[in-house]
């Protein structure tokens, strides 16, 4: 049979657009990197040993001596607004607020969350991690880290839009450890995504290091002893080493050590005398030898649970390299706040480390953790806002910088549609959608800076934190606000607000601004 001629030139037409369009969507996904964003709970400005530590973290070192760190990120200064606004891009939302799982899985990437979901109440259910990633293995708010293996667990874990049992979780390493087994779920999910040509987006907030202080015997006995020296020791030689590193500036002055004046957290009713201590600082040379015992392997816990986080990101790196992606793909690091101090202990009778245990670090140590700075998490003080960033990415950024710009939590979904080639949508149900509070990380990334005016906020309510350019403006317990010129001071030693009065009211008037644009 004679085949038209037009029958002839329709097929090849259609196969060399084909093949274009096929050319297109491949130089488009090789010019797009793969994504990893891994997340720490409440890891301190220095509780990293690229940031100053002592603890052995030499993953994340290795991404940092690769990459680029920033002397100065801010997140939200909690959990749950910290975890609300990397998702959502907002420093606070409604439910036009969009995720950045579902959109970069319209982007092309196959989208992948482990570990665990703490959202503010105004992150719409359409964020939750079953509705916006493709492959999900997720927890709400569980702070055990040792999981029992038989009997009921009254918390859930979730895998993709079901409700997985404890006996289901599919582990390597016995007994079950919430670290290593968020992990493993993500690595079987990496095996299956890279079998695709598209490129993937993996986000692990992990729940490390929050309370309570639980962590295999195995890690803590790497550093059992070596906080006998105290907090005050520990925080002078983390100063000293991030000079010597270069993360703080060499005219930069260490904060007095403080204990955390938050009245507004109270105890729980127990062993009260003992609970008077637990909030403030003391000297380390003021306390009895058991006291030095049992505030050593505290630390020391709180150590092995850094220590044992760094391990399993260095699963992921390894994994990475064994499939060839590494070298395209960027990796970012950050915590959701500084270090905390809160009173949360139940039965001091179990001590820091087994499962059962329920202790939290004190004070001093917190303070010691947030190095150089001042307070501690829930407040928008150094202390609790600014912690490590890590931007790893070998096509892009140069190794071992060290950048003044500054960025925050809030930059992060600007900076996955930008590198991702995705896009936000102007409209939600029939509405317009929430602006973005950040932009793009990208110019930095690439040894530039940012161009316009740099507006940020952190801290709860009662502690907020607006930084406008250089200026920061802060409260402590709803008390009137302390200025500070962050550039000059960044330790936040002088208060400067009665020698500037109308940088206090310039502030405060685009604080206003933005609070008028969250209602609407």
């Amino acid at each position: 049979m004679r085949v038209p001629v037009n029958y002839k030139m329709y097929l090849f037409v259609s196969i060399v657009l084909y093949c274009l369009f096929s050319g297109c969507l491949m130089a488009q996904s090789a010019d797009r990197p793969n994504i990893v964003l891994i997340m720490a709970d409440d890891v301190g400005y220095s509780d990293i040993g690229c940031y100053g530590s002592e603890i052995q973290t030499p993953n994340l070192d290795r991404l940092a001596e690769g990459g680029m760190r920033f002397r100065q990120f801010y997140n939200m200064a909690k959990c749950n607004p910290s975890r609300s606004t990397l998702f959502t891009g907002l420093f606070k939302g409604n439910n036009r607020a969009q995720s950045m799982g579902q959109l970069m899985g319209k982007a092309g990437y196959s989208t992948i969350m482990c570990g665990k979901e703490h959202f503010d109440k105004w992150v719409p259910e359409r964020c939750m991690p079953n509705q916006s990633f493709q492959y999900s293995f997720w927890y709400h708010l569980i702070n055990d880290f040792f999981v029992p293996e038989s009997g009921e667990y009254k918390y859930p874990f979730h895998l993709g839009g079901r409700e997985l049992k404890v006996a289901d979780i599919n582990a390597q390493l016995k007994p079950l450890y919430k670290t290593d087994f968020v992990t493993d779920y993500a690595l079987a999910f990496l095996d299956t995504v890279c079998q695709h040509s598209k490129p993937f987006f993996l986000y692990l907030p992990y729940n490390a290091s929050h309370y309570p202080l639980q962590a295999r015997d195995e890690d803590i006995q790497k550093y059992k002893g070596k906080y006998r020296k105290g907090w005050d020791v520990i925080r002078e030689e983390r100063f000293k080493k991030q000079k010597a590193i270069g993360i703080v500036e060499e005219d930069c002055r260490l904060s007095p050590p403080e204990g955390n004046i938050n009245r507004f957290r109270g105890h729980p009713k127990d062993n009260l005398e003992r609970r008077k201590l637990i909030p403030l600082y003391r000297q380390w040379n003021t306390l009895s030898e058991k006291e030095k015992d049992e505030l050593d392997l505290e630390m020391a816990v709180f150590a092995a649970m850094v220590d044992r986080l760094d391990q399993n990101i260095g699963r992921v790196l390894d994994k990475l390299e064994e499939q060839g992606k590494l070298d395209n793909t960027l990796v970012m690091f950050l915590s959701d706040n500084g270090s905390c101090p809160y009173d949360s202990n139940r039965d001091f009778d179990i001590p820091p480390g087994p499962r059962g245990s329920y202790r939290t670090l004190c004070a001093g140590w917190a303070n010691a953790g947030n190095t150089p700075f001042r307070y501690f998490k829930q407040y928008g003080h150094e202390g609790g806002a600014n912690t490590p960033f890590i931007a790893y990415w070998p096509k892009k950024i140069k190794q071992g910088t060290i950048t003044n710009e500054t960025g925050h939590i809030a930059d992060i979904l600007p900076t996955l549609l930008d590198v991702g080639k995705g896009s936000y949508p102007k409209v939600c149900e029939g509405e317009k959608t929430p602006v973005l509070d950040g932009e793009s990380l990208m110019p930095i990334f690439l040894q530039g800076k940012r161009k316009g005016e740099h507006f940020f906020i952190s801290g709860m309510e009662k502690f907020r934190m607006i930084r406008w350019n250089n200026w920061k403006l802060v409260r402590v317990n709803n008390e009137e606000g302390r200025l500070y010129n962050i550039q000059e001071d960044p330790t936040e030693l002088n208060d400067v607000a009665n020698k500037y009065p109308e940088i206090v009211e310039k502030i405060k008037n685009r604080y206003q601004k933005w609070q008028e644009k969250v209602k609407q």
